[in-house]
């Protein structure tokens, strides 16, 4: 192992001791052998199984198959989820096919930020990852399942989905994911589309059609966001069949992952003798495995907060200190956009995930030694899917690159460090995703103009006032604030503004998308101004240094000044009514800190219950 990845992962075990050996006897207490609706009394069952076939009935009563439990974010609203309508009954006949039985738990919400970006709704897109976690609760309360499949790709959906089957770590749980679409209007073409509707050079109907032919079909984004993010890294946790991320939706190849995604969850139960329950696959070093993953691809800044929390759920301690550490260590082998021109569709064609993890574990930095839903081992995950006929079979993925414009080997990386820093300063801590900032525009020395909502400075820009070097600084957007809405509407207005040769960056205590791109954007900031946070004391034409090289986020501002300044107070009655806003008022009272993981649930940096 390298060094630093070593050093980071023996220091992320012994912060986590107690709290992991919690979780661990918690899941050692719940788990037992043989069918878990064995304790259920007679009148449960018979609910349980009241609607189901007479074969599955019996063998429910039997007690001699497998109960598999289907948890899906299914809406056909969504390009990502709307693929997986047809998934329930693919996995209802793989499992007769060996026998077990599969049932329908749950679903969950699914909401796409695509969809609400810069939209009161946005403000409840964070927490919807709790809900859904609480969600996938629900579904797996009956007890009735020895093994669960969840069934999803996007944002806040698989975090939650992974925290809320954490909860129900004694069984063994694969995700299967819907892939995404095949590539349609070029990245960069997309980009300079919205950069001249922000400057009014083209019309809102030029602009529909640009965003209608680049999001045109059933499957992910693809782009490398959030969604991408997510099935990169539960891959790379062992928490998917090897290859399965980055399939295209209704294809022969897709379907028949999914339907052995279902074969493999019934192999892998306390009837037989694989027996793989979640808990024995996401540990320390998984998690460490997922952060260094994050980082060679450039992946989603949602994670510094995503993964804490999935993490915390499994009793695992990470601190953006890790992150930070690795990332000095970590190569950037992928240049996925915004990170590049290419999307997740190229990455796949130029070596996809075999190639990264093989390079990646070749290079010391991942760990191998961990245990998958196909057994142990990482390097299985060198493999890649296939059809021989009608039969799925894996061979080892390519060795050299197809096209090193996309994906490289460690040895010849596009940067040789990772794609994410750790802010520190009088103004708190935070994060900025470098991978995409060119190396002119990483250090920022420039006046702050003070936003307290995203659309006034939308509307400072269309007003020529922001014609100038500058950093925007919009605040009161955290999670006990409004609930920590991303901001990546804000982008094409400053990616003009930088494009004219101006200095200009953002610093907020908000989210940019996981498709922040060239402007350097200080987001997470932590403490957050509606705790009093030192961001809420920056006024008007205060100067605030941002070198994302040093790791500096300073206000050049006299220390004894500082010191004695006031933290402002804003009015947000405004963004806490409407749009289903109300209902969410204890999340926002409850919400940790970003650092923590802004989750409602207080796993992080305590000991697990």
């Amino acid at each position: 192992m390298h060094p630093v990845v070593d050093n980071v992962t023996r220091r992320v075990i012994e912060r986590s001791r107690r709290s992991r050996q919690a979780y661990l006897q918690a899941m050692k207490h719940a788990e037992q052998k043989g069918p878990h609706r064995g304790v259920l009394s007679c009148g449960n069952l018979a609910h349980g199984f009241a609607a189901c076939s007479g074969g599955d009935k019996q063998a429910l009563k039997m007690m001699n198959q497998a109960n598999i439990g289907i948890i899906s974010s299914y809406n056909d609203m969504l390009s990502a989820h709307q693929p997986l309508e047809v998934f329930p009954e693919l996995i209802k006949q793989a499992a007769h096919d060996v026998g077990s039985v599969a049932q329908f738990a749950g679903g969950v919400p699914a909401m796409c930020d695509g969809v609400t970006q810069g939209q009161p709704g946005m403000e409840l897109s964070l927490f919807s990852r709790d809900v859904i976690a609480m969600a996938t609760a629900v579904a797996l309360s009956h007890n009735m399942f020895d093994a669960a499949l969840c069934l999803g790709v996007c944002d806040k959906i698989v975090p939650g989905l992974f925290i809320g089957a954490l909860r129900f770590g004694h069984l063994p749980v694969i995700f299967v994911p819907a892939g995404p679409m095949p590539s349609g209007l070029p990245n960069k073409e997309k980009a300079r589309i919205r950069q001249l509707f922000a400057e009014g050079k083209v019309g809102r109907e030029e602009l529909l059609e640009a965003e209608s032919q680049s999001y045109h079909g059933p499957g992910t984004c693809t782009f490398y966001g959030t969604a991408n993010s997510n099935q990169l890294l539960v891959e790379v946790m062992g928490l998917h069949l090897p290859g399965a991320s980055f399939i295209n939706p209704n294809t022969p190849l897709r379907d028949e992952l999914t339907k052995e995604a279902t074969r493999q969850a019934a192999r892998i139960t306390a009837l037989g003798s694989d027996f793989t329950p979640m808990y024995q696959v996401v540990s320390e070093k998984t998690i460490i495995n997922a952060v260094v993953a994050l980082l060679a691809t450039g992946g989603s800044t949602n994670h510094t907060m995503h993964l804490v929390a999935m993490a915390a759920a499994a009793g695992v301690n990470i601190t953006w200190d890790d992150f930070s550490e690795l990332s000095s260590v970590v190569p950037l082998l992928t240049k996925i956009y915004p990170n590049g021109q290419a999307d997740i569709n190229h990455f796949q064609a130029a070596g996809g995930m075999a190639f990264l993890i093989r390079e990646l574990l070749d290079s010391g930095l991942l760990h191998d030694d961990v245990t998958t839903v196909v057994g142990k081992g990482l390097r299985q995950y060198t493999q890649e899917p296939f059809l021989d006929g009608d039969k799925l079979v894996w061979r080892d993925g390519v060795e050299e690159t197809h096209d090193a414009e996309v994906l490289r080997p460690a040895a010849n990386p596009f940067s040789p460090e990772g794609g994410l820093k750790l802010l520190n300063g009088n103004i708190g801590r935070g994060v900025i995703k470098v991978s995409a900032v060119a190396k002119d525009n990483q250090i920022v020395e420039a006046p702050v103009v003070i936003f307290h909502d995203q659309n006034d400075l939308a509307e400072a820009f269309k007003r020529g006032e922001l014609e100038r070097d500058f950093i925007a600084v919009v605040r009161f957007q955290g999670p006990q604030a409004i609930g920590m809405p991303e901001l990546h509407k804000l982008t094409p207005y400053l990616g003009v503004l930088q494009d004219k040769g101006f200095k200009v960056a953002l610093v907020t205590d908000g989210r940019m998308s996981g498709a922040s791109g060239k402007v350097p954007a200080a987001i997470h900031v932590y403490p957050e101004a509606a705790q009093g946070g030192p961001i809420a004391k920056l006024r008007e034409g205060d100067v605030i240094r941002l070198n994302a090289e040093t790791g500096e986020l300073t206000a050049l501002v006299d220390d004894q000044e500082w010191l004695q300044r006031t933290a402002v107070e804003v009015d947000l009655s405004n963004s806490h009514q409407g749009m289903g806003r109300e209902l969410f008022g204890q999340m926002r009272a409850f919400a940790g800190g970003a650092e923590q993981g802004a989750s409602v649930f207080g796993f992080a940096n305590e000991e697990v219950k």
